[in-house]
């Protein structure tokens, strides 16, 4: 039997709301067919806008969303998408397709809007120009009288949006422009001089961070440039053969679901590893910034496996299993425990591309278990960290063994204590018993998502991954015994 002490008594930083944010590119289905189909589509709308994700998106409390990019970020003219007469062109990085720019900067602030969720706008630094970043700026959040201001009034909307974070670049070491950290550290202070604060808010800016364990682009980022900035991104895919850290180098991108337990517990690993990422960027940041002053963006992470058989490979589209929950969910209980440094987090990315939440098929959407997945967690956002525990044992293969049990738990304006508990197990359910401390709780409740490792839901046929609830859980002398599932994410609410 598992052990699990949670300690309302011993209280750690908040959790921003923003470690729940989403990331959305032009690339494959995820905008177009995926978030946007036209106001003339018979799928039902609200001018453009899939009317079906929007409500789906609401439900799980959204928070943040990135734009445009991602790759496709360095090489987009935020003016070719503005105005009745819309350029087009090619989406070469992903593709090789038409991009219309039928959605742009008006359509993308409506969906945040209609979604209830901030702005995070990614700039053009690789292709683009500093003038081109600050004129977007203006257009998009000045409310006075001046040539972008008043742009955005004849094209429709006469109120400034409220924008509040602003990517200095992205990838840069890469897509955006394969740059030393020295060079795109000078050219991070050029743009970020011309980002301005129109009226009362102060735009949130978030410098290009590294790829994975890269310390050197970190260290060199917070040395030369740490003062300007407020966030410092950071990238990290649950994938093989790619990262020079990988443990497993023999290993390439298999089928999303289709895998043995083998591959589950390796995948499952190198989730684990984004602990050991956070904290090593971490102690560079602080031996630069001891105040903590500078964030943490973790603004792409998620699961990358093949693309589906049958898809254009440049598209990105994958399938989404319990496996992927598991990894959602390790990953988001990482975030939570790192609250005092991480800011923001986007999965990658949110609708029909890589790790979705959400999946569409013409009028067909459903809602996969790392949907789900965000469902249980969403109690923790904005909640204060507390102390969680657990003395276990390890499961996996003789090569990959990982944590039988992973936790992180919270306590919420109401008083109400948020736990989020991952069995990792494949095939074993475990038997735990949770020790409550700090106050004296009276009652439990326990909703969850499990099942096989590959269980996924498919277009046309009824879910096989969905969120189920347990009978009631008696708390006996500040205690609760618990049985989870193999293969499972449970939230706990004590109170």
């Amino acid at each position: 039997m598992a052990v699990l002490v949670l300690n309302a008594g011993r209280k750690y930083a908040k959790i921003n709301k923003n470690v729940y944010g989403h990331f959305s590119e032009h690339l494959g289905i995820g905008i177009y067919n995926g978030i946007f189909v036209g106001e003339d589509s018979p799928i039902p709308n609200v001018r453009g806008i899939r009317t079906d994700v929007v409500e789906a998106l609401k439900q799980i409390g959204v928070p943040v969303l990135r734009w445009p990019g991602g790759c496709f970020a360095e090489y987009y003219n935020w003016k070719d998408g503005v105005g009745p007469d819309r350029k087009r062109i090619v989406n070469a990085g992903w593709g090789g397709v038409v991009e219309d720019n039928s959605f742009g900067t008006h359509e993308f602030l409506d969906l945040c809007e209609q979604v209830g969720c901030s702005a995070y706008i990614a700039a053009n630094v690789g292709s683009g120009t500093p003038r081109e970043a600050s004129e977007w700026v203006e257009y998009m959040t000045f409310a006075g009288e001046s040539p972008m201001a008043d742009w955005r009034r004849q094209n429709g909307r006469d109120e400034p949006w409220d924008v509040e974070f602003i990517g200095i670049g992205n990838e840069n070491w890469a897509c955006g422009g394969h740059m030393r950290p020295e060079f795109y550290a000078d050219v991070y202070k050029q743009f970020e001089t011309y980002i301005r604060n129109y009226g009362d808010r102060k735009i949130y800016r978030v410098a290009c961070g590294a790829d994975g364990a890269d310390y050197e682009w970190t260290d060199t980022l917070m040395r030369m440039a740490g003062k300007r900035m407020d966030g410092l991104s950071l990238h990290y895919y649950t994938m093989p053969a790619y990262y020079k850290t990988e443990e497993y180098p023999w290993e390439k991108k298999g089928s999303a679901t289709e895998f043995d337990q083998g591959s589950y517990y390796r995948t499952l690993r190198r989730a684990l590893y984004i602990d050991e990422l956070i904290r090593r960027h971490k102690h560079i940041m602080d031996q630069h910034d001891p105040e903590g002053r500078v964030s943490i963006i973790m603004d792409e992470w998620g699961a990358w496996h093949q693309a589906e058989p049958g898809t254009n490979p440049a598209f990105l589209f994958q399938q989404n299993t319990m496996r992927d929950a598991i990894v959602a969910a390790v990953s988001l209980n990482i975030f939570n425990t790192h609250s005092d440094r991480l800011q923001m987090a986007n999965v990658a990315q949110m609708v029909n591309v890589l790790q979705s939440v959400i999946l569409t098929e013409g009028e067909q959407m459903l809602l996969t278990p790392t949907y789900h997945v965000f469902d249980l967690f969403k109690g923790h956002q904005d909640s204060t960290c507390i102390e969680s525990y657990v003395q276990q044992d390890l499961t996996g293969t003789e090569d990959a063994q990982v944590p039988a049990l992973h936790v992180s738990a919270s306590e919420r304006a109401d008083g109400k204590v948020h736990a989020t508990v991952v069995n990792l197990s494949a095939d074993e359910p475990r038997e735990v018993r949770i020790m409550l401390a700090g106050r004296a709780f009276s009652s439990a409740a326990v909703r969850y998502v499990g099942g096989d490792m590959t269980s996924h839901n498919r277009f046309g046929e009824s879910p096989e991954v969905s969120i189920q609830t347990m009978p009631d859980i008696e708390v006996s002398e500040n205690s609760v015994m618990l049985t989870l599932p193999a293969c499972c994410v449970a939230e706990l609410v004590l109170e």
